[in-house]
């Protein structure tokens, strides 16, 4: 596998405000290719709608994302080559791993047959198991969600608690799978809330408290 070219995201000066509620506030942050960030906060910090506006799923209330100098949600809907989970990834509960991950590479035909089982076998699922989603465990569903967001090889890659649910086996399948994205040069955004997981991943750790960045590590804080 080769590795993927640079690039940047930039959140400048973003700032979100829903119901008359400041979420985000001010956030100044640069990304960088063949780095790991990792977003900690207790719930309600604003990690996930940062991830969100990131992302393109929201729009910031003042502020822009840039993607390589491409404002998300205006120059590009979403970051281009982009690969999330964040909160409870949504599958058909009847149909077994493969089908689901199957439906959703059909949607960019990208990748084919191998790509998928090769990805649920890095999360450490059998991708001929027949199981239907519906009686995964929550663990089963964060590795199946997971392999979706890194099947596709995207150069953005966007969890949101990929610990989550995980036994010590699981978390150490995973913690390598995001340690080899980063050795072949991707953007990778974690969120937490358990500080000791981020800060064995991370390069940079970024803290945030009632929508601000609090403080980081690292040297790629502006």
């Amino acid at each position: 596998m080769g590795t993927s070219a640079g690039h940047e995201i930039l959140a400048d000066h973003l700032s979100l405000r829903l119901k008359k509620e400041d979420i985000l506030k001010n956030i100044q942050m640069r990304f960088t290719s063949g780095h790991i960030y990792g977003l900690v906060g207790r719930n309600g910090s604003g990690k996930s709608m940062l991830m969100k506006c990131i992302s393109g799923f929201i729009h910031p209330t003042s502020g822009r994302v840039l993607y390589d100098g491409q404002i998300v949600g205006k120059d590009v809907d979403f970051i281009p080559d982009l690969g999330v989970i964040i909160e409870t990834p949504g599958f058909i509960s009847h149909y077994n791993g493969f089908k689901n991950l199957k439906l959703l590479a059909d949607l960019r035909n990208r990748i084919g047959k191998a790509e998928i089982e090769s990805a649920m076998e890095a999360v450490g699922l059998d991708p001929h198991m027949k199981k239907p989603v519906g009686t995964y465990s929550l663990g089963m569903q964060q590795r199946l969600g997971i392999a979706q967001a890194v099947m596709e090889k995207p150069d953005v890659l966007i969890l949101d608690e990929p610990l989550n649910g995980l036994d010590t086996e699981g978390a150490l399948q995973i913690r390598e799978l995001i340690l080899n994205y980063k050795s072949e040069n991707h953007i990778i955004i974690l969120a937490s809330h358990i500080e000791e997981d981020i800060r064995t991943l991370c390069d940079t750790v970024l803290v945030m408290e009632k929508g601000v960045l609090k403080s980081a590590s690292g040297s790629m804080m502006n």
